[in-house]
């Protein structure tokens, strides 16, 4: 029978928050269901009626997590265009990372096709993405091409911000700044493909 108060969007937010903590036990990595029976002081069995498998709470942890990050960007983005909207996604992006880091960590899981395809949060992720670079004058493939560039540059950046690898003594603003200014031109004058 279930616990009472016991719910898998309960059990999935509580997760998110572990993964977000600092400290030995905490961390993406650190997140299993025994460490979440342990938060709730649960037996490990009292979670299958929620979630199947660690597999099954990390998916919905990249579902919660995806859609909390594409909130902030949308609402970041809003009424911008050109490099005024590219800079807002950016911000908003590393901003998520920075402050979510094991909730960042579960939006970079594979999943599978038809968990994306299901998901409104993904959609809308998608929607939200292509809608900036279409402004650029963008069609696929080269819109699936750029989109690999921009996660691929925020995604390194952050990362490498978050280890503290950066050790030059420039402004990590000012280079993120200028990324994103290279980003904007590289758009700009993204190389078009000859006709087949």
């Amino acid at each position: 029978m279930p616990r009472a108060g016991l719910t898998a969007d309960r059990l999935v937010a509580a997760a998110a928050d572990l993964a977000d903590e600092a400290g030995d036990e905490a961390g993406y990595e650190n997140v299993t269901l025994s460490a979440l029976a342990r938060r709730f002081n649960v037996k490990d069995a009292s979670l299958y009626t929620h979630v199947r498998r660690l597999g099954d709470l990390r998916t919905r942890m990249a579902l919660l997590a995806g859609g909390e990050m594409i909130d902030r960007i949308a609402t970041a983005v809003e009424g911008r265009t050109g490099k005024d909207a590219l800079a807002a996604f950016a911000g908003a992006y590393r901003d998520y990372a920075l402050t979510h880091p094991g909730r960042y960590a579960a939006t970079r899981i594979r999943l599978d096709e038809a968990t994306v395809t299901d998901s409104p949060a993904l959609r809308r992720t998608a929607e939200v993405t292509y809608g900036l670079l279409r402004a650029y004058g963008l069609e696929e493939p080269d819109l699936t091409d750029a989109v690999r560039l921009l996660r691929s540059s925020f995604h390194g950046y952050c990362a490498l911000e978050s280890a503290g690898a950066f050790g030059a003594p420039r402004d990590l603003e000012a280079s993120w700044d200028r990324m994103i200014d290279a980003l904007h031109l590289t758009l700009l004058n993204w190389p078009r493909r000859g006709a087949p």
